[in-house]
């Protein structure tokens, strides 16, 4: 089951943190279809949030299709965002574990590797960007 990490300085709204953290769950495959996700009481208990933003993430995320609630029951993923490029072995996901491991053996720190890796999303993108405009 999910565990959900609340940075109360990222200057991100918590609810839009559980949403994202889901989101990412739901890319690698780490939840799937038919998973329930933690009741809004179970994450309060862990995070010491207000419930209500468990509800408006999980309202988000039924919004968009991802979740389902079944009253008595809980809130189910309802569709998977993973791919066979994210999966555990896949190929791009394993060099890019070896190239993080790289970097760490080179005396680079976490935020430099997060610096790096969001240049190289923020370039490899930008032509996409352009050619949407275009």
């Amino acid at each position: 089951m999910i565990e959900f990490r609340i940075d109360r300085r990222s200057g991100v709204a918590t609810y839009l943190q559980i949403v994202q953290q889901v989101k990412h769950a739901l890319r690698l495959g780490l939840l799937e279809q038919g998973d329930r996700l933690p009741t809004a009481k179970e994450v309060v208990a862990a995070t010491a949030i207000n419930p209500n933003t468990v509800l408006r993430a999980y309202q988000e995320l039924g919004r968009e299709g991802l979740v389902e609630s079944r009253p008595g029951l809980g809130t189910f993923v309802s569709r998977s965002l993973a791919t066979p490029a994210t999966a555990e072995d896949a190929p791009l996901r394993t060099g890019l574990e070896k190239w993080v491991t790289a970097a760490r053996s080179a005396g680079l720190a976490r935020e430099d590797v997060e610096a790096l890796v969001k240049d190289a999303i923020d370039r490899g993108f930008s032509s996409e960007r352009r050619s949407d405009i275009n």
